[in-house]
């Protein structure tokens, strides 16, 4: 999808929601243009970061978009023989970090600091999903859905965090979600949040991994529930985790 080409200053500032930016970096791994211009912009929006922190404004999203669709709006082309189309395309990817960093300057204000959700917490640059998968103590548990798909939930005790990715998986029937859950050693379900409506996504559970022994999926009504209504349609043994 030639589309998502057209994302990478939106995930270098982390202005798309998790279904897009789930597709984002699954098209970022196998795309290397991408991936040198996402690491361009965060390396210039890094620059305008002062020691004075800000609160960003409601408009922040819709700003920063704004300025992006305007900035990339083709995906990377091998260079062709004509200078013209060279220097067309070639001159906004060179020009797009700067132009991205002023519509940060514009909105953020001089002197303010820019956040930078995408860092990690000693500075890398990782999306919270990324710093689970990488960790050194990460550890996997594959659940086959058969006809439905295939799903895999990976977690890091040092991260204290779980992320589930899936490949193929049918969508929730109408009128329902698919609900993440932490199970308990007694048996106990704590919501960990709804999983978007797409085959092949990448979802970092909400809260923690510290007292869970299990990772569950149920089928809820719209906008999930306090409390399972229906048996859970996989369940990831963590302590089994490889």
């Amino acid at each position: 999808m030639s589309d998502l080409h057209k994302l990478t200053g939106a995930y270098a500032v982390d202005a798309l929601d998790e279904l897009e930016r789930a597709r984002f970096e699954q098209h970022l791994s196998a795309c290397e243009d991408c991936r040198a211009e996402v690491a361009e912009l965060r390396e210039t929006a890094a620059l305008l970061a002062d020691t004075t922190a800000v609160e960003p404004p409601a408009s922040l999203r819709s700003s920063v978009l704004a300025g992006i669709s305007q900035v990339r709006p083709l995906p990377p082309e091998v260079p062709s023989a004509a200078p013209a189309a060279d220097d067309t395309h070639g001159g906004r990817r060179r020009w797009a970090p700067f132009l991205v960093a002023a519509a940060l300057a514009l909105v953020f204000g001089v002197g303010a600091a820019v956040t930078q959700p995408w860092a990690g917490p000693e500075g890398g640059n990782l999306t919270a999903a990324e710093q689970v998968l990488q960790a050194d103590d990460a550890k996997k548990v594959v659940h086959d859905l058969g006809a439905a798909g295939r799903a895999t939930v990976t977690w890091s005790k040092s991260q204290d965090r779980a992320v589930i990715t899936t490949e193929d998986m049918v969508g929730a029937p109408d009128g329902k979600d698919y609900e993440l859950w932490f199970v308990g050693p007694d048996g106990s379900f704590t919501p960990a949040g709804l999983m978007p409506d797409a085959p092949d996504q990448t979802v970092v559970l909400d809260g923690t991994t510290v007292d869970a022994a299990a990772v569950g999926i149920t089928v809820e009504p719209d906008g999930g529930s306090e409390q399972p209504t229906s048996d859970p349609i996989a369940v990831f043994d963590l302590t089994q985790a490889a």
